[in-house]
């Protein structure tokens, strides 16, 4: 699948991070969005009403083959379940919690991915302790080969390392024949992400490995998964 570039071509996009504004959004943009490379911020913090349009100069991605899993990470995961899809709601209202820092998450992101869940564009991955809670996990947007993470958390009491193992049942459930040109979008890369194993590439790069992620069929979602 080719990338609609719903924002112009790529050649005349401004060279920084923020290339467009809008004053409406909604699902069917977003994943357009995704497809050409680009996705939404608001930007009411920064006291404008508009949504943001991101396509980073540096991006930040995680090719499956490069995630940093060590001795202890391995050793975490064995205290904790991991499941697909079977508590998207809590996972994005945890990630959207207005007391963590740089939250961005605000009510209508909350409800246009909520609907991108329920038409089976958006997924989550969970962690839960041997106590049956949900102490962490990931969501984003899945598109043949590209897996667009969104915002990922963990419970500082209960899961120090909760984040990590849902990322690692993610890259778990990627991994398969087409692994090879499926990618994880991380969107920028944090030196807490560039320990995991994420990576920055020029934009140019990203969208010529997006066009061939687009072209993967999608990985084996479940709609619901069991504990495992």
């Amino acid at each position: 699948m080719a990338r609609l570039n719903v924002f112009g071509p790529p050649q005349e996009w401004p060279d920084q991070d923020l290339i467009a504004f809008s004053d409406t959004i909604d699902p069917a943009l977003v994943l357009d969005a995704y497809r050409s490379g680009v996705f939404p911020m608001p930007l009411a913090d920064a006291g404008f009403e508009h949504t943001g349009w991101w396509s980073p100069t540096q991006r930040g991605v995680l090719p499956l083959d490069s995630l940093r899993v060590t001795k202890s990470l391995r050793q975490a995961a064995k205290h904790y379940t991991t499941t697909i899809d079977a508590a998207f709601t809590q996972v994005l209202t945890a990630c959207a919690d207005p007391g963590r820092p740089y939250g961005w998450i605000d009510d209508g992101i909350l409800g246009i991915y909520t609907e991108l869940f329920r038409a089976g564009h958006c997924h989550s991955v969970e962690t839960w302790d041997d106590q049956g809670r949900l102490v962490g996990g990931l969501y984003g947007i899945s598109l043949g080969g590209l897996f667009a993470g969104e915002s990922m958390f963990h419970d500082k009491q209960h899961g120090r390392d909760a984040s990590k193992v849902a990322l690692l049942r993610l890259v778990e459930l990627l991994t398969d024949d087409h692994a090879e040109s499926r990618i994880i979008d991380t969107q920028w890369q944090t030196p807490h992400l560039a320990s995991l194993g994420v990576i920055e590439i020029d934009r140019s790069e990203y969208l010529e490995l997006l066009d061939d992620a687009l072209a993967v069929p999608e990985a084996p979602w479940p709609r619901r998964d069991d504990h495992a």
